[in-house]
């Protein structure tokens, strides 16, 4: 019930091994002067930089904006709370006084 079920082997044939002639002749190693980075060289033009800074401060801001709403929202619970604990007291005086 729980063993892996894998599916059968292939059963195409396997080909014959080639022979590889190789040249008598042998060109000379190239001379390496210094070793060549695979990665393309980032050009950084005006048009770039300026794509980039405003990026990045697009993104100061809507981070910005993020933090600064949910800042304001728990302000705005704290206020909602502190508003209802004082309503609370007052009621609970005012019971207690026999109003």
């Amino acid at each position: 019930m729980f063993t892996p079920k894998y599916p059968p082997q292939d059963t195409a044939a396997v080909p014959a091994p080639t022979t590889v002639q190789v040249p008598a002749v042998q060109a000379p190693a190239p001379v390496v002067s210094a070793p060549v980075s695979q990665r393309p060289a980032l050009q950084l033009t005006p048009g770039n930089a300026l794509a980039l800074a405003a990026g990045g401060g697009a993104v100061v801001l809507v981070v910005g904006a993020v933090l600064v709403s949910m800042l304001l929202a728990v302000a705005i619970t704290a206020v909602s709370v502190a508003v209802t604990a004082v309503v609370l007291r007052f009621l609970i005086t005012d019971l207690r006084k026999g109003r």
